[in-house]
């Protein structure tokens, strides 16, 4: 029986749901990725990148890390294979992070600045944290879409399905 908390449990939903998206991914040319579709952030490979960059700004706020980061809508990597490689670094770190969260953490109030936005708000962290995987969630969701108008199907996307959780 699953036994960790929200913050782990979205970690490890967020680690295999990405994994399952870049294998899906990698069924497409890099110039099918790349191939503007109309989406917010374009082409599929920019929302790839996207998605990266907002756990590059998210989670530097709940813990000692800092990434490289650039403007939104600017790809960090072009390489499908860096990009690859840097999402899973990332979900390395977020379930490392998730690891210590704690509901005493997650209830104390935390005062941020939107970098898309410029305003200053003060929440609980347990908001905040909700976001961030909200961000995944939504972004990943655009990408499925994407996929699908392509005949890719990425598979089980439901939560109770995440391997292990009824170990």
């Amino acid at each position: 029986m699953y036994t960790g908390n929200y913050a782990q449990l979205m970690a490890e939903y967020n680690r295999w749901m990405n994994e399952k998206l870049y294998a899906a991914c990698a069924k497409l040319s890099d110039a099918e990725r790349k191939r503007d579709r109309g989406a917010f952030f374009k082409s599929i490979h920019g929302t790839l990148n996207h998605l990266l960059l907002g756990d590059r700004w998210w989670l530097p706020r709940f813990s000692h890390r800092t990434y490289e980061t650039q403007p939104i809508g600017v790809d960090l990597y072009s390489d499908f294979t860096e990009l690859r490689a840097a999402r899973a670094a990332m979900d390395r770190d977020i379930l490392e992070w998730a690891a210590g969260v704690t509901a005493q953490w997650l209830n104390e109030p935390m005062t941020w600045t939107s970098k898309l936005y410029g305003i200053t708000q003060t929440h609980p962290r347990w908001v905040l944290v909700s976001q961030m995987f909200n961000h995944q969630t939504h972004h990943r969701g655009q990408i499925t879409t994407l996929l699908s108008q392509q005949g890719i199907d990425v598979g089980v996307t439901d939560i109770p399905m995440l391997p292990g959780l009824n170990a």
